[in-house]
């Protein structure tokens, strides 16, 4: 008898059932067979939830990501990028070709409103935007040469974030802790901060794709409730329970309809991971846990609202980290100018961001060392593309996907070192040009991930964060 026909004993013909139904009746079908799985994990004694990846396919030099993510593009000739040639040459036409651009309102040769200083043992050159930041030079990789294939807001999100230019791909955060899961049995694996600005593009840029839903970047605030509806509802605790015991008959009851383990058994684990933050949560986020000094440190209750609140950020990434968080992404607090977009008034525009998230970063990555949690910790500051060398306008600068630069700092990376070069004016880049295939490339590579064997099966093939691109950054790993 084969296995597709075996029946189990009946009274009747249409008692009968398929092998596949008699498991769905008796074992409570598949939602039971993931709760038990789910409660076997958190009975482990190291308290870790395996990913895909059983071993490592390398050894890892970084356990965690902390993304910070500069909403808008900033301007890479203001920040790390210093071009002397654009001072010299500022109001006056620009000399080479001009690339059609977004809004097609380009101008003069535009230098920089901001001088460069070079810091630390290495020199790095760091604009006078960010003070704090650049005393903590040696522990960043710039990298000048990066570039992107859109340079359109929504698009370019979509492609920073997942590697394709357009929505329905699963964010390199969920990517992570599919590949990884999550050192944290009461928390999520990737977390979104929420500072204010949801960039263009909107929740997809933190999406699970056609992952599972329990990858999905799960959205906390840095003041107030972390988790909205948190809180566990008022009302007698046996009714509550109740309810919980019915919610999950019901979710069974569809699963076994559906025939289909997801996405029903991803709402369970999620349902389930919700409980379990109702307390680890509040006690994950409470920063008047920290000390007067670290929270100075950071900037918290600076007299600036937006400084304020990127602290917060900032600090409740390291908290996260502390607990097993695998990927943390911090977006920017909104602030009087537009993201780091500033297609007019250049200086206000990149003056306010950076004052907002300088000091809050400068002391993430103080605290993270003196923690001995930088070695273990990946941090990445990015914006989807880099700004025009030229004015758009008479004070601004359009989108520019042809070069922009962005900074690691910890996980394995080389610290006080420039990756990459761009032309004399921070327009195009003419030496060791990176893709952003090629930064989740490294940062895979970084958490011990070979980005090529990384892969979901959806669609009749075989996926992964970097399609069919991407090259490891060896130069700059330590």
């Amino acid at each position: 008898m084969s296995v597709e026909t075996w029946r189990y004993p009946c009274q009747s013909q249409h008692a009968c059932t398929s092998r596949r139904g008699f498991l769905s009746r008796w074992g409570m079908g598949f939602g039971t067979v993931a709760l038990a799985q789910m409660l076997h994990r958190g009975q482990v004694a190291s308290g870790a939830s395996s990913g895909v990846i059983q071993r490592l396919h390398h050894p890892a030099s970084a356990k965690h990501v902390i993304f910070l993510y500069m909403d808008g593009g900033p301007s890479q000739m203001d920040t790390f990028d210093p071009k002397p040639e654009l001072t010299r040459l500022n109001g006056q036409p620009f000399p080479v070709k001009k690339e059609p651009t977004q809004f097609d309102n380009a101008g003069t040769t535009f230098g920089s409103p901001w001088p460069f200083h070079q810091y630390g043992e290495s020199g790095l050159w760091v604009s006078d935007l960010f003070p704090h930041i650049a005393r903590q030079a040696d522990k960043l990789c710039v990298v000048r040469s990066m570039t992107s294939q859109f340079s359109e807001h929504t698009a370019a999100n979509y492609f920073l974030h997942t590697g394709l230019g357009i929505a329905g791909r699963p964010s390199m955060g969920a990517w992570t802790v599919y590949g990884l899961g999550t050192e944290s049995e009461d928390l999520p694996g990737f977390v979104v901060i929420n500072g204010g600005l949801t960039p263009p593009g909107g929740l997809d840029n933190f999406a699970s794709g056609f992952l599972p839903a329990t990858y999905q970047g799960s959205t906390f605030a840095p003041q107030g409730d972390p988790v909205a509806n948190l809180r566990p509802l008022a009302g007698d605790s046996n009714r509550l329970a109740a309810k919980r015991k019915l919610l999950q008959q019901l979710d069974q009851a569809y699963s076994l309809q559906a025939g289909q383990p997801d996405p029903i058994e991803s709402a369970i684990e999620n349902y389930q991971l919700a409980y379990k933050m109702q307390q680890s949560v509040p006690e994950a986020s409470d920063l008047d846990a920290e000390t007067q000094a670290t929270r100075e440190l950071y900037g918290v209750d600076h007299p600036n609202k937006n400084t304020d609140i990127f602290a917060r950020e900032c600090l409740l990434a390291r908290r996260l980290v502390e607990r097993g968080v695998r990927f943390i992404e911090l977006t920017c607090p909104a602030s009087s100018g537009d993201r780091w977009d500033q297609h007019s008034k250049l200086k206000q525009g990149h003056t306010d961001n950076a004052l907002a998230v300088d000091q809050p970063i400068a002391g993430l990555l103080q605290d993270l060392q003196e923690r001995g949690l930088l070695d273990e910790t990946l941090v990445v500051w990015a914006g989807e593309f880099g700004r025009t060398p030229f004015a758009q306008g008479s004070n601004g600068r359009d989108h520019n996907p042809y070069a922009f630069s962005i900074w690691m700092a910890g996980g394995g990376v080389q610290g006080g070192r420039v990756y990459g070069e761009t032309d004399e004016f921070g327009y195009k880049v003419i030496d060791r040009p990176v893709e952003i295939h090629d930064l989740h490339a490294t940062i895979l590579h970084t958490l011990g991930i070979d980005h090529e064997r990384l892969t979901f099966r959806f669609g009749g093939r075989d996926h992964r964060l970097t399609d069919v691109h991407g090259h490891v950054l060896h130069d700059i790993l330590a």
